[in-house]
This record gives structure tokens, C-alpha cells and sequence, in this order.
């Protein structure tokens, strides 16, 4: 979650805090800014900083234009030079009503949680433990790396979540041939019963077409307990891979 996941830092004797305020100054603020023509680096950063003290929220445009200090459709623009740039995904929810008053509004993605890290000035494992964003940054590089599988294998997205009014929600939801695979994400190490409870409901909402829900979090292990796959998440990788009935 720290490093991220951009090659040469795992390939070369970088630092990466030096590689990230290098990526930063030349390619985003460079190259993008010319894209959108920005004369005040000051806010572009600062709009950058706040795109991701809110990864893995819903997207509120108006309260991120206004706290960035620009007009919507200017927030509107970088926002979309971001996702093109594959700096930033937007998650949307799923298409189906099921009968159900939904959230329409997508969810905002770093594609990178290193990147995410150093915009919010999140330096080493200790601070990044106890940050307030952590359960946030586990679940954006959960969703990012469902994200790039798909997209490694030449794959659109097809990537969703659910929420309604009434607080049932699915962090991550994904078509198995008619069926829905729902996902919880939970950064804890240790599986509780409230994690539990909030895997089972990720499913509700699809009653008969969801399969049993999957679990992610931060420990090591995976099972199978009161109905549910439990993923550690050193196992995303056939998780992310397989549909849900060959997974294993």
C-alpha cells in the first residue's frame, strides 16, 4: 500500500518518496497541466491532495470543487484528464434498480495507493497504520487491483458497487455470467463477527443472483465460514482472476 505499484520501484534503487515528488513535479504537473492549461500550480496540487484524501468515497464534485478553491466545471475538467491519464478510476454503481431507491453517484479511485500515500503525506508503515485513510487506502488498492487485472487482460472494467438509501451496500460487485459476485473489503488482520455480518449483507440486495459473498481483508488467511469466502489478501491474485465459481 506503501510503495504502490509503479515498476521502477520495485526494479531499481529508488527512494520513494524522491520518486514520487519527481512523478508528481514532471508528469502530473507537467504534462497534465499542459493538457489543461493550469497557471496556478498552487490549487492543481492542492485539488490533487484532495482527490486523494478521498479515495474510495462517493464523489461529491461540488464540495471537492469548492474546497479546492475552483468552479465545478474546472473540477469537472481535471478530474477528467486524471481518469484518462489512468491516475484516478471512477467506480460506478451497479445499473440494476432490484426495486431499491439507489446511490447514483460513482465512487472516486487512485489507481496507485503509493501515490495516494505520498499525496497525503503518509511516509512509513507506523504513520500509514494509524492514518485515518487506512481502511480507505486497503480498499482502494483492492478495487485498484481488480482494476488492472481485467484491464491486463484486455478486459473492460465491468466493475461495480451497490448502496441504497437504506445502508445496504457492496463495496465491489462484478457479473458472473447471470449471477453477481458481491465483495466485502475490510483492512482489519483478524476476522470479526461484524465483518462477517457485513458479507453476508453485501449480498442482500441481489437476493437468488448473488453468489456467496467474498470477504478481502488484510490478514493472511482464507476459508470458507458461515457462508462466506474468506480472502486474505496475499490471495487477491486468483480472486481477481477466477470467476467465483472456480475459485479456490
Amino acid at each position: 500500500m506503501l510503495l504502490g505499484g509503479y515498476p521502477l520501484l520495485h526494479t531499481e534503487p529508488a527512494i520513494a518518496s524522491d520518486w514520487f515528488a519527481s512523478y508528481v513535479a514532471t508528469y502530473i504537473e507537467r504534462d497534465v497541466r499542459q493538457v489543461l492549461n493550469v497557471k496556478d500550480v498552487t490549487t492543481f496540487q492542492r485539488f490533487l491532495r484532495l482527490c486523494a484524501g478521498r479515495t474510495g468515497q462517493l464523489l461529491n464534485l461540488s464540495a471537492l470543487a469548492g474546497e479546492a478553491g475552483i468552479s465545478h466545471s474546472t473540477a469537472r475538467a481535471w478530474l477528467s484528464v486524471l481518469e484518462s491519464s489512468d491516475l484516478v478510476f471512477l467506480l460506478p454503481p451497479y445499473h440494476r434498480n432490484f426495486g431499491k431507491r439507489l446511490v447514483k453517484t460513482p465512487k472516486l479511485y487512485f489507481l496507485d495507493t503509493g501515490l495516494a500515500c505520498w499525496l497525503l503525506g503518509i511516509r512509513s508503515p507506523d504513520v500509514l497504520a494509524l492514518h485515518p485513510s487506512r481502511g480507505a487506502l486497503f480498499e482502494t488498492w483492492v478495487v485498484s487491483e481488480f482494476v488492472k487485472d481485467r484491464f491486463n487482460r484486455g478486459l473492460p472494467a465491468d466493475l461495480y458497487f451497490w448502496r441504497d438509501n437504506n445502508g445496504l451496500e457492496a463495496d465491489l460487485v462484478f457479473e458472473v455470467g447471470t449471477r453477481l459476485q458481491p465483495v466485502e473489503i475490510k483492512s482489519g488482520q483478524t476476522v470479526t463477527r461484524d465483518y462477517i455480518k457485513a458479507g453476508q449483507a453485501s449480498a442482500r440486495f441481489a437476493g437468488d443472483e448473488a453468489l456467496p459473498p467474498w470477504l478481502i481483508y488484510g490478514g493472511n488467511e482464507s476459508y470458507e465460514r458461515s457462508g462466506l469466502r474468506v480472502i486474505g489478501w496475499r490471495d487477491m491474485a486468483p480472486a481477481a482472476d477466477s470467476p467465483a465459481s472456480t475459485f479456490c
